[in-house]
């Protein structure tokens, strides 16, 4: 399939039955007790800052591993895999001072997980397989000041993070992404300024490709870390029409449940879900079980809110097999038909009829 094909199957598909995303990458990288060799490995040898913890550059380097993560999501289910790129942006990378390679870095990912999608989907064509090109948040908020004493100060301007939102959009849709998952938004200007970057590609003369946008309920409270309650974080992302809305990280299932229910209630379009497992234990790991993280999801699956799940911080591809499993035969949600009416946001929504 071309990728036009593939983007009408994706969308095909996602009307039958709920599709599954892959679990954490940090979790799994971790466990493979990797060293500052792994992340310099026929590319940055003599580079003079440390490169332990750069998960992204390990496309460059360590791509075995890259491809096995791929494989060892779809193998357990997974529909949608994501992009190794989660902090592939100059703007994160200036913290190694590998601004210069995000290119080569995005351009990597994604044709690793193309490569993998398509091997699985060639073995196992009845359960085609997708690549989401993962947009991630940024070190530095457009919303929120870093100065206490200023509360106008910002560490980052509009244009800046557009640019940086841009290259690594570009690279990844040339790469051969099916989809740009915009996730983990805690400050939604940020986000806004990736959405800009991937809409202006059509612009551009590019294939458009579907958006999926997934924000984070930083805690008990409602709200994302820039303040906005779930229909404010609605409202102020479905002008791009994305294909999915969502949440994702910072909750274990059980309390990032209502927050899924009302989001299900609002938005007309697929709803996405992939929460961490559990909340940390006091040594920042996670205990929820594979089967608990299931449990949770079968059920949200069974009270029509979802039609895509998944897991973040903590989940393993156990845990995306018992997901996998547990929604399996049930039907995703249907979207809602709300009226027509001008709809605006702040930190409130605001709604005029």
């Amino acid at each position: 399939m071309n990728r036009t094909e593939r983007t009408a199957t994706l969308r095909r598909i996602a009307k039958e039955r709920i599709l599954v995303l892959d679990g954490s990458w940090g979790v799994m990288f971790q466990r493979e007790g990797l060293e500052e060799e792994d992340f310099r490995r026929g590319h940055f040898e003599d580079h003079d800052h440390p490169l332990k913890g750069d998960n992204d550059i390990l496309c460059l380097t360590r791509p075995d591993l890259v491809t096995k993560l791929h494989d060892a999501y779809f193998g357990a289910g997974a529909d949608i895999s994501e992009t190794n790129t989660f902090n592939a942006t100059s703007i994160s990378q200036a913290d190694y001072a590998l601004e210069g390679s995000v290119r080569d870095i995005n351009l990597a990912a994604a044709r690793l997980g193309r490569e993998a999608a398509d091997r699985w989907t060639a073995a196992e064509p009845h359960k085609p397989r997708f690549l989401a090109g993962a947009v991630g948040p940024l070190n530095r908020t457009l919303s929120i000041s870093p100065d206490v004493n200023d509360p106008g100060a910002r560490g980052v301007t509009f244009d800046q993070v557009y640019d940086a939102y841009r290259e690594q959009v570009l690279a990844l849709h040339e790469g051969g992404v099916d989809l740009f998952l915009v996730e983990t938004v805690f400050d939604t200007l940020n986000a806004k300024a990736a959405i800009k970057a991937i809409l202006d590609l059509e612009d551009d003369g590019l294939e458009p490709l579907p958006i999926w946008i997934s924000g984070t309920i930083t805690d008990r409270s409602g709200r994302t870390l820039s303040g906005q309650t779930v229909e404010a974080f609605w409202n102020s992302v479905r002008h791009a029409k994305p294909f999915a809305v969502g949440f994702n990280c910072a909750l274990g299932a059980e309390l990032m449940r209502p927050h899924i229910a009302e989001l299900s209630r609002l938005a007309d379009t697929l709803v996405s879900a992939y929460p961490n497992a559990g909340l940390p234990n006091a040594f920042g790991q996670y205990d929820e079980t594979p089967e608990e993280t299931g449990h949770f999801i079968e059920e949200w699956a069974e009270s029509g809110i979802v039609n895509i799940v998944g897991g973040c911080c903590g989940t393993t591809p156990d845990h995306i097999r018992h997901i996998a499993e547990e929604v399996s035969g049930l039907p995703p949600r249907q979207p809602p038909e709300r009226p027509t009416a001008l709809r605006l946001s702040g930190l409130e929504p605001f709604e005029l009829a």
